[in-house]
């Protein structure tokens, strides 16, 4: 039944060798891999207003454009940087791969953390952000808002989990849809502002938010400038996933970059202008994009598919975290410091591990933050900022110790964008410190010091397995005397029969092994037993605290064989399968907790023998029990 609906609901399971065909072009790629960045004008301005209205009031439509511009220019530097990064590493990994390589290994582990909870937040911002667009233009659904986030989740988790081809596809139109929307509005609103000059007057005159009256100071440009870094974030993601570019995918992981830059200025640098023809009021019961909507084209056909569109657009954009945290934690997996399972490849091919453990993580934020996208953004930027950083750090260094052609210019670009990030996440830590950034800054800590608590262990493992060269070539598989072999039991049955039989072609020297937990229940098993004509022996053994597997492991710990008969001794566990998986839960399974629990004992090998259970099945047929006639 699981198998059923899994390949109903992902699709056939793809063979390996069908990963080359899992690649997207540039046209289906950017989006993929660029919602985040370009979806992130649907809040960035409202972020920025968010800082300066309650402040300075309108002033804030006259500082807004600028710190517009400061966020673009930052964007240009990280676009030149990445693309840089994209030529000298091809193999994916972005800044992790930079700064473990360039900088020190635990450098790279920061970037690792930090990138991790910004893509685990950028599907939390991001859905918290769509499902706010829904409530928007119908605010009957405010009240359903982490359920309808967590359902918009739930439907990227199997899009994604489908895998790159069919997401791609899937994920791409709605982007696309946005950018033709976007640039109508900023087309037809600055069409509208040209001929009616600048409104004075706010679009929200009942607004619960005070326009304040304070000066202006650098702290306060300066928070709204980390509050607009939202629209930056998201750029990483192209850098991570070059692999998943069809060839030449440095070509056309570098022609994204270009394209990504130029839909982020228009759209992001739209929005900003029209905010300042428009005066809109950031609130938390209506965006700036539907405020300038309604402004622009009323509450017609238009302003519901602007609504539409953003709405599909940021839950959408989680997308771009699905694209590149797996693949993130796949690198990761490969050097030892996370486990191993990320590396995994899934039913499609996709590391279904990682897309899990993200929609479980984004899941988790939104219900415990309400969904409030306001309440989530100061928790953002930090990690992806502090990647930026150390990832450009390296990529400079990598340029002073190798002296490509071209070297000085490029360590000019890195060198400015270190700057410029470092100081961001400064400003970051200290406006948002007391609003959440405080949180980042304990669990990136704790993220790494778990990743060389993880690596730590993957060590000690491989060093107390490895067998050195040239001790293999001296070991001896000598042979070792027969085993001697335990069967717990309950009662005497099919199953248990088929077991001896088993055990009886492994070794002489077999012994029967049953628990009572009451007087007198063992009386039938002894009765029947007898009657058996077996030279195998029955052991039982009472416990007044009806402890069967511990009253299991006392009896072999102290059982003489063992030094008698080489290392080991062998435990047979009959288990019987029926044909229904929700059967099993009907029944005591003890087979399986004794297993469970000899598994932490050095010396003893514990096997399962099954016996289907099958209602239409021949009587004794599946053990072929010789009975006497007459």
């Amino acid at each position: 039944m699981i198998q059923n609906l899994k390949r109903r609901l992902l699709g056939e399971k793809l063979p390996t060798d069908k990963l080359s065909e899992e690649k997207f072009n540039v046209f289906w790629g950017l989006p993929l891999l660029a919602s985040d960045a370009i979806s992130s004008v649907a809040y960035a301005v409202d972020e920025i207003l968010w800082v300066l209205v309650p402040a300075i009031g309108l002033t804030s439509y006259f500082w807004s454009p600028k710190i517009a511009l400061a966020i673009i220019i930052l964007l240009l530097v990280l676009t030149i940087s990445y693309r840089q990064i994209v030529s000298a590493y091809p193999n994916g990994g972005g800044a992790y791969i930079v700064a473990k390589e360039n900088l020190k290994i635990k450098y790279g582990l920061i970037v690792g953390a930090s990138l991790s909870v910004d893509y685990i937040l950028t599907v939390a911002v991001s859905i918290s952000a769509g499902t706010a667009a829904v409530t928007s233009a119908i605010p009957a659904l405010f009240p359903h808002r982490i359920s309808i986030a967590l359902f918009f989740i739930a439907l990227m988790t199997i899009g994604n989990l489908r895998g790159v081809s069919e997401s791609s596809k899937f994920f791409s139109i709605p982007t696309y849809a946005f950018l033709i929307t976007i640039l109508s509005l900023v087309i037809v609103g600055s069409i509208k502002s040209i001929g009616n000059g600048v409104m004075a007057t706010p679009i929200l005159s009942d607004s619960p938010v005070t326009f304040g009256t304070r000066a202006v100071s650098l702290f306060l440009l300066l928070r709204a400038f980390s509050s607009g870094c939202a629209a930056v974030t998201g750029v990483e993601a192209i850098c991570d996933a070059v692999p998943n570019f069809k060839e030449p995918a440095v070509k056309n992981a570098k022609l994204a970059y270009v394209l990504l830059t130029i839909a982020v200025i228009i759209t992001f640098g739209g929005i900003t202008y029209l905010a300042t023809v428009f005066h809109p009021v950031p609130n938390s019961q209506q965006t700036v994009i539907a405020q300038l909507a309604a402004s622009i084209f009323g509450k017609g056909i238009m302003f519901y598919i602007i609504q539409g569109t953003t709405t599909v657009i940021l839950a959408m954009a989680a997308n771009t975290a699905f694209a590149g945290f797996p693949i993130l934690l796949s690198i990761i997996a490969r050097d030892g410091y996370v486990p191993r399972q990320f590396a995994l490849r899934g039913h499609r091919l996709g590391f279904s591990n990682g897309i899990l453990l993200l929609a479980i993580a984004a899941g988790t934020l939104i219900i415990v933050f309400q969904g409030d996208t306001h309440l989530l953004i100061p928790l953002y930027a930090i990690g992806v900022f502090t990647s930026f950083t150390l990832a450009q750090a390296g990529i400079c260094l990598k340029w002073f110790r190798t002296k490509p052609k071209g070297w000085v210019y490029k360590a000019f670009i890195n060198g400015l964008g270190t700057l410029i990030t470092f100081i961001t996440v400064i400003v970051i830590a200290i406006t948002k410190f007391l609003s959440g950034a405080w949180v980042v800054l304990v669990i990136i800590p704790i993220i790494v010091l778990s990743m060389l608590k993880i690596r730590d262990h993957y060590s000690r493992i491989a060093k107390r397995l490895d067998i050195p060269n040239d001790r293999i070539e001296r070991l001896k598989l000598s042979s070792k005397p027969t085993p001697y072999v335990i069967i717990p039991i309950q009662s005497l049955n099919v199953m248990v029969v088929k077991t001896l039989r088993y055990a009886k072609s492994l070794s002489n020297e077999v012994e029967v092994f049953n628990v009572e937990t009451y007087e007198g229940e063992a009386d039938k098993l002894r009765k029947k037993w007898a009657k058996l004509k077996t030279d195998v022996p029955l052991v039982i053994k009472q416990s007044a605290y009806r402890d069967i597997v511990g009253s299991l492991t006392e009896y072999i710990e102290s059982n003489e064989h063992a030094s008698r008969h080489g290392d080991f001794i062998t435990v047979l566990l009959p288990q019987f399968v029926v044909a229904k998986p929700w059967e099993m839960a009907l029944h005591n399974n003890t087979s399986l907790f004794i297993a469970r629990a000899l598994l932490n004992y050095r010396n003893i090998v514990v096997s399962l023998v099954p016996f289907q259970i099958e209602e239409k099945s021949e009587l004794y047929k599946d053990i072929d029990l010789e009975i006497e006639e007459g």
